[in-house]
């Protein structure tokens, strides 16, 4: 999505279709100088200006057709305005993505905008407009995606800006989403790696990549005991900002990158398998996290590790029952070869700590089932040791729209870890399945270490359509973690 801002007094080129210009209009306070049809049209299609709320109708100006849509922005002064200007800029790419319109005027006179607020209006407006179309080939001409400009006029002093660091996020989430959609027989570990290399060349982000020998010489027997069903090698991938901050203690953000999961030897059943191409959510916000860093050059040391491997179920994989030593040297009990995430997991948070010696660590995985059963695709459940740290990535949370809520932790879920051949297994009992897989995670965070785990199983993927992002990848965690980012090492 192409979106530019025109000098005062300058209009949009139409493409000879009637021209399109969109206005943002607070709840129940239309416009003074729109037209009176326009605004008795629209309240008698009981428009009120709510979130997202569209409205739109045709009037002629200076001899030519003009088409008019109105986008609800809420209430002037509601708590959750930012979200609500997104969702007005949301809502007129959803209504043109596919309409036969090329571009659209959008006219930010009006309501009292600030430059985060007109930002805001733009961020939704480009995060509603991704889509990917690389592998249809038999749309219909009305299916095809037509809007590709949106020209904006009347922003506040400032906007460019903004825009400009915000242009850099919705970058992020874009690469977050084109990693997650794609098919697992295009995006492997090796090709994840390979993407990465090309979208961060140049950007000042330094790479790092272990292969399978390399992580055998380390001693990372979960993460390679996942990966030894697949003919695809596994690879651990680092990818390093340094923009100032404290260089020799970074913040660490950690992606479960399970690229295809199958199960392994504990098969999943065949309806909706398809679908884990996406069990490497994690991996994919932490690498769409790691380029809107760099894209705005933030002022902060982060690195972001994405552990990534196949699980499949050749006559190589690992048995239920098998033995794995992690790096830590603390062994684990495979019980379930389909909770395996954490197996990767594990051996990169134990890495990360010996490498960086991090200030915090945050993983996101998309972990278990049960904290979907637990938050639906509401929330991502957040597990943590340290509460300001929690705190700040809820408060990040609630900001961008990424919400998480915090589960609790303790040492009487450890027992249903306890095994009778290792130190532990990899899955408890029937209950509490979210907490005792972050309980095992917390077995390899050193003494001392603030650390955070984001269970975002049900928050990558939609089944329909939400506020700024279509069915399919959301995108999710891009935000989360620039925000936190700004709020907790640039603040």
């Amino acid at each position: 999505m192409d979106i530019r801002f025109l000098e005062a007094g300058t209009e949009a080129a139409g493409d000879g279709a009637p021209m399109v210009v969109a206005r943002i209009v607070d709840q129940d306070a239309l416009p003074a100088d729109l037209e009176p049809v326009l605004g008795e049209a629209a309240r008698a299609s009981r428009f009120t200006g709510k979130p997202g709320q569209l409205f739109e109708g045709f009037v002629t100006r200076d001899g030519a057709v003009v088409r008019v849509v109105l986008l609800g922005a809420g209430e002037s002064d509601a708590k959750d305005r930012d979200l609500a200007l997104e969702k007005a800029g949301a809502a007129l790419s959803a209504r043109f993505l596919a309409a036969g319109v090329e571009g659209v005027q959008l006219d930010l006179r009006g309501p009292a905008l600030s430059a985060e607020g007109a930002a805001r209006v733009l961020l939704g407006a480009r995060l509603r407009a991704w889509r990917m179309d690389a592998y249809r080939t038999t749309q219909k001409p009305e299916q095809k995606r037509t809007l590709m400009r949106i020209a904006v006029s009347g922003a506040p002093a400032g906007t460019e800006a903004v825009w400009q660091r915000e242009a850099a996020v919705a970058e992020g989430v874009e690469f977050t989403r084109e990693l997650v959609t794609e098919p697992a027989n295009i995006l492997f570990p090796e090709s994840f790696v390979a993407r990465c290399e090309a979208r961060f060349a140049g950007t000042g982000v330094a790479m790092r990549v272990l292969d399978e020998p390399a992580m055998r010489e380390l001693g990372m027997g979960a993460l390679l005991g996942v990966a030894q069903g697949s003919v695809r090698p596994p690879r651990l991938l680092a990818l390093e900002w340094n923009g100032g901050g404290d260089a020799a203690r970074p913040t660490v953000f950690i992606g479960k990158g399970v690229t295809f999961d199958t199960g392994g030897i504990s098969l999943k059943p065949p309806a909706g398998m398809e679908d884990m191409k996406w069990d490497m959510g994690g991996a994919g916000a932490v690498a769409g996290a790691m380029l809107a860093l760099a894209g705005r050059k933030a002022k902060a040391h982060v690195v972001g590790i994405c552990g990534l491997v196949e699980n499949m179920p050749d006559g190589n994989a690992q048995r239920p029952g098998d033995v794995v030593t992690s790096m830590s040297g603390q062994t684990i009990e495979v019980i379930n070869t389909d909770a395996e995430g954490r197996l990767v997991l594990c051996d990169a948070l134990t890495w990360a700590q010996r490498v960086w010696s991090p200030a915090r660590i945050v993983d996101l995985a998309t972990l278990t089932g049960a904290i979907i059963a637990t938050l639906a695709m509401e929330y991502a459940g957040i597990f943590s040791n340290d509460d300001p740290l929690a705190d700040a990535l809820a408060s990040a949370g609630e900001a961008t729209g990424e919400k998480l809520w915090r589960l609790p932790m303790g040492a009487a879920y450890d027992k249903q870890l306890d095994s009778g051949i290792a130190d532990m297994k990899n899955v408890g009992g029937r209950y509490g399945g979210s907490i005792t897989a972050a309980q095992f995670l917390q077995r390899f965070i050193d003494k001392g270490q603030a650390w955070a785990h984001l269970d975002i199983a049900g928050t990558v993927w939609a089944d329909k359509p939400g506020a700024t992002w279509d069915k399919g990848a959301t995108g999710y965690g891009v935000r989360l973690l620039d925000r936190f980012v700004r709020d907790t090492l640039e603040g």
